[in-house]
């Protein structure tokens, strides 16, 4: 017995297209027209009340024609303006329709003049294409439509659907009302509420199947398709209220998105994760191992910020977890207040400050200096360090810098061997050490007293990178003549009572955390981390991770790619290939990066494969996690 196969009905307006045509077209026909703006809403609103089935199509039809006053000679540019406005993933599954032509059929309440040039370019031909017609006048004016066209009139696509009298089981994929009572009139089998350019409430509540795309409605239906796994089941989990960017830049990419603004505690997170495949942070969610163990679907973590002491790296490899941060966002934000707190702080800027907000008037000049021809000393010389010995030289201080790795110098920074000649020279120390926990109290008792009396000493990098003991007491014996604290060793989860030894001493700024926090760096960030997240979830590369071997890859043509994470142990990398050998799978492209503990391997592919050589690539030994990306 022959299988009868399955038939797939599209829409065009607003599935196949991101648009409904004759909208465009009425942009077109009515450029210049005092009016335009006016007709264009009259002609959206009609579109909308015949697509929800508020009012018959075919009174839609007729309102909106008679308000295009379009011409034959227009159809050229409307077609070519429809061309660019195919529906991403539609695109992105091109070759889907060409081989399954012969099963798909195009049923619209457009015009076939426009739909048979663009639907030909997809392998399906005039005669699968079902649609009304313009008719014309002598002079080529569009004056209306063949009325004896069953698509003409109201629920014209269940009648059209039942005279096609298709073979095998019927799908309609569609946006509105006309598709689904397709389903509901019992001749069609399965209706998809296709709702990747519009989500109309109607066709979504009656629908067998939401469709965010078509990699969706392929997926569920086991068809071939771009990639593996459509990207909005894809489940993003923000927290501690990135900036908004972050969340458009990941749902505009097709992912599903959730915005939380606050952190939360490790039980709650070890809830919530639960499902969870790309989790972005900022400094206070603590990633931990228990997290971690309990995350069942978890790829990346996004730190939205620089440090990453907050996750457990080590832990997070071993799962096979990629770990992003954002290195070099904020670093104008944090160089830009550390110049604000030299200024400050050589001026006794919040002492004189704090003074008149107290109704005192103390016009003077005592403790108040100009930052040009000071010694500025700068401990890390990072991205951080290195542009701010720039900024600081514009302004006339001379810059020594201490860094434990061989830093080239900028302009005309002076490199100290040892700590303590730098701080021995200084009238001002910041600090921009990293998160290494061997920098635990880096600055104290010792180090304070090597510095110059009535130096300063700004900290904008970590909060136990400073005994803030020996500071509290450096500040009152007035061995220091100032500082600014940005960071501290225990900072609160969230806004609230915060209490600091610092807290009232003269010339010392005491900041909540706020280094990187400008709009312009949190943009950033929220550009930067989900171009990476994005960037291995679709593609596999690593660039940048922070605990993962580096990776960056070609961009994929035409071929699979099976991403494969393993322990650094001998042997899988020739048990990968075993296996690909005995499928017969023939390799174009393979790329591997190991650190001493794990290995991370992309096989590209050029054929179909059976899907019993995924079970056998997840089957090693030693395997983390394994992935497909068509």
């Amino acid at each position: 017995m022959v299988e009868t196969r399955r038939k797939y009905v599209f829409d065009f307006d607003s599935t196949l297209t991101e648009v409904e045509a004759l909208d465009v077209w009425a942009e077109m026909t009515l450029q210049g027209k005092s009016n335009r703006e006016e007709v264009l809403s009259e002609i959206q609103n009609i579109t909308n009340l015949g697509i929800d089935g508020e009012i018959s199509f075919t009174e839609s039809l007729e309102r909106r024609i008679k308000l295009l006053h379009a011409h034959k000679n227009d159809l050229p540019t409307l077609i070519l303006e429809l061309q660019k406005k195919i529906s991403k993933s539609i695109r992105e599954n091109k070759a889907f329709f060409h081989s399954h032509s012969e099963d798909i059929y195009v049923i619209s309440c457009g015009f076939k003049e426009f739909i048979d040039p663009i639907v030909a370019e997809y392998g399906i031909p005039s005669e699968r294409v079902y649609a009304n017609t313009f008719t014309f006048d002598n002079n080529g004016n569009i004056v209306g439509f063949d009325e004896t066209n069953v698509l003409s009139s109201h629920n014209g696509k269940i009648e059209c659907l039942r005279q096609l009298n298709l073979e095998g089981e019927v799908h309609v994929i569609g946006d509105g009302y006309s598709d689904y009572v397709m389903r509901e009139a019992g001749i069609a089998d399965k209706f998809f509420a296709y709702t990747e350019n519009v989500h109309r409430e109607k066709a979504a509540n009656n629908a067998d199947h939401v469709a965010p795309n078509l990699n969706e409605f392929l997926f569920v239906n086991d068809l071939p398709r771009k990639i593996s796994y459509p990207k909005n089941r894809i489940k993003i989990l923000l927290l501690e209220n990135v900036h908004p960017a972050a969340f458009d830049n990941l749902s505009n990419d097709g992912f599903s998105v959730e915005l939380v603004k606050h952190s939360l505690p490790e039980e709650e997170l070890i809830e919530k994760i639960k499902g969870i495949h790309v989790l972005g942070i900022r400094s206070k969610t603590q990633v931990t191992q228990r997290v971690l163990e309990a995350a069942d679907r978890l790829l990346v973590v996004g730190a939205f910020c620089i440090g990453t002491t907050q996750i457990d790296l080590e832990a997070a490899k071993k799962k096979g977890v990629v770990v992003f941060n954002a290195p070099y966002s904020n670093t104008r934000s944090v160089v830009e207040l550390a110049i604000g707190q030299i200024i400050m702080l050589m001026r006794n800027v919040f002492t004189r400050s704090t003074e008149i907000h107290q109704g005192k008037w103390f016009k003077t000049a005592l403790n108040a200096h100009e930052v040009r021809g000071k010694h500025l000393g700068i401990v890390g010389y990072g991205n951080i360090g290195k542009q701010l010995s720039v900024l600081a030289e514009a302004i006339g201080m001379r810059v020594y810098y201490y860094d434990v790795a061989d830093q080239l110098a900028l302009g005309n920074a002076i490199r100290c061997s040892t700590l303590g000649e730098l701080l021995s020279v200084s009238d001002v120390v910041t600090l921009h050490v990293d998160d290494n926990k061997d920098n635990e109290s880096f600055i104290g008792r010792r180090e304070i007293g090597q510095m110059r009396d009535g130096a300063m000493l700004i900290n904008l990098s970590r909060g136990f990178v400073v005994d803030i003991e020996a500071l509290v007491e450096a500040l009152q014996t007035k061995k220091l003549g100032g500082a600014a604290i940005d960071v501290y060793p225990e900072e609160p989860r969230s806004n609230g009572d915060f209490h600091t030894t610092l807290k009232g001493l003269e010339n010392v700024i005491l900041t909540p955390h706020v280094g990187g926090s400008t709009q312009e760096a949190q943009r950033d960030i929220a550009d930067f981390v989900p171009n990476k997240i994005m960037d291995y979830i679709n593609s596999g590369n690593t660039v940048d991770a922070v605990n993962f071997p580096n990776i960056r890859l070609p961009k994929q043509n035409d071929s699979h790619r099976f991403l494969h994470i393993h322990k650094n142990v001998p042997g899988v990398m020739a048990h990968i290939n075993e296996v690909l050998a005995k499928f017969e799978m023939n390799i174009t492209g393979q790329y591997l990066s190991t650190d001493s503990e794990v290995g991370y391997v992309i096989s590209d592919l050029d054929k179909e494969y059976n899907k019993e050589v995924t079970k056998a690539l997840k089957n090693i030994e030693h395997t983390i996690k394994f992935r497909v990306l068509y």
